[in-house]
């Protein structure tokens, strides 16, 4: 499975313990990646920078759905973001 375009949800959803250029800390559950296009794209995509957990998620029906919304559920349920709503 490839990305789909205008999703995001894997720089949206999960938390990321690892520092980012832009979130030395990391970066919360439910929160966007400030890397994170208006394309909903990674502008560090092709980066050293970019984190290895990012590198390491891999697209499958399992975590992305079959559509954005899809993605997001599934995701804020894994992530323990149940009752959390998309922006």
């Amino acid at each position: 499975m490839k990305c789909r375009d205008n999703c995001g949800a894997c720089c949206i959803v999960p938390s990321i313990s690892s520092a980012l250029p832009k979130l030395p800390e990391g970066k919360p559950g439910g929160v966007a990646c400030p890397h994170l296009t208006d394309g909903y794209r990674c502008d560090i995509f092709d980066s050293p920078q970019r984190p290895q957990v990012c590198g390491g998620f891999t697209p499958e029906p399992d975590f992305c759905g079959s559509c954005r919304s899809e993605a997001i559920a599934i995701l804020a349920q894994l992530q323990g973001l149940a009752e959390w709503k998309h922006l």
